[in-house]
């Protein structure tokens, strides 16, 4: 067995319907209502026990969970563990190189990554996130240069990087070696909800095989990792459809690493990101250390074959079609 291979399992798909779940109490500030929340949970309800269970195999297990988001499918793993960010590598048989974005349920959460944290102060950690939730994102922990954004864009496609404190509670191999590590809110109340009960931060790439599209929706994921996971979370078509835009406002101009559900003309419109520029090329950058998933390897290729025809062009018939398929498969 080599070291992508992982033993054949048994994979299961629970539908979750999200109006079924129960409902959610903002905790925070009226102005700030992302700092934290509660979930109260009809536990007579079979879709929450799927919840709960998987929740349980994030937090414990070392065998991902995929579940679904606005932007696609993902594949999740407890990002605090090293085991469990491993398995992700291994379903996907994805490089350990490109680092993994990391899901959190509320500001409070991400503040907790963003502390300097070491065995010995972690009762004062968490006085200071209850402090921190008190205060404005200005005064945050949370690079000011953010705000805008969160305020306008989070929960939704949109990842930030930020910078890794000297003690991160985030396994190594979530962030592939650098300094910073990427992180988003997601949209979906099942995402939400999951992340909510597992208790720890979430590192999901999608939840594909490496470099193959992106899933939006669980069948799509059982054909692709069906024997290499337990636990499938079907909620249904994805809305977006495209991955998170990563942006990094720790540059200067702040930069897109990886275009996505947000667009550049939308970020531009937002205080102090009128400049973003685009740090990403069309091809992928072999030989480069990524700073966000997708810049480095091939990814997103379809088996089919695809011909494109200029506009303005004669449609083509379908004898047309077969002799140009007929070429390509010489």
């Amino acid at each position: 067995m080599t070291s992508h291979e992982v033993p054949r399992r048994h994979t299961q798909v629970f539908a979750v319907d999200p109006s079924r779940i129960g409902k959610i109490t903002a905790t925070g500030s009226p102005d700030f209502p992302l700092d934290d929340w509660d979930v109260h949970l009809d536990d007579h309800v079979q879709d929450v026990q799927h919840l709960r269970t998987a929740a349980l195999q994030l937090r414990e297990s070392d065998v991902p969970v995929a579940f679904p988001t606005e932007t696609v499918y993902g594949l999740g793993a407890n990002a605090t563990r090293s085991s469990a960010v491993k398995g992700i590598y291994a379903a996907k048989q994805r490089p350990s190189d490109n680092p993994l974005i990391v899901h959190v349920a509320s500001l409070r959460q991400l503040r907790g990554l963003l502390e300097a944290r070491d065995h010995g102060v972690e009762a004062r950690t968490a006085g200071m996130c209850e402090e921190a939730s008190k205060n404005s994102l200005s005064d945050d922990i949370i690079p000011a240069i953010y705000k805008p954004l969160i305020d306008r864009f989070w929960p939704g496609p949109l990842t930030i990087i930020l910078p890794t404190s000297p003690h991160s509670q985030l396994a190594p191999e979530v962030t592939a070696g650098l300094s910073t590590f990427g992180a988003r809110m997601p949209r979906n109340l099942i995402a939400l909800v999951l992340i909510k009960l597992a208790g720890v931060p979430i590192a999901a790439p999608s939840a594909n095989a490496s470099t193959r599209p992106s899933p939006t929706a669980a069948e799509h994921v059982q054909n692709d990792l069906d024997g290499r996971i337990d636990t499938i979370i079907d909620g249904g078509p994805c809305d977006v459809g495209v991955e998170s835009t990563v942006v990094d406002g720790l540059s200067d101009p702040p930069t897109v690493l990886r275009p996505g559900g947000i667009s550049l003309e939308q970020l531009r419109k937002c205080p102090g990101w009128e400049h973003t520029e685009i740090a990403y090329n069309d091809a992928s950058e072999e030989g480069a250390t990524p700073k966000a998933p997708g810049m480095k390897y091939r990814h997103y290729s379809p088996r089919a074959t695809v011909i494109l025809y200029e506009n303005g062009s004669r449609m083509p018939g379908i004898p047309d079609l077969h002799r140009r398929l007929g070429q390509f498969r010489r």
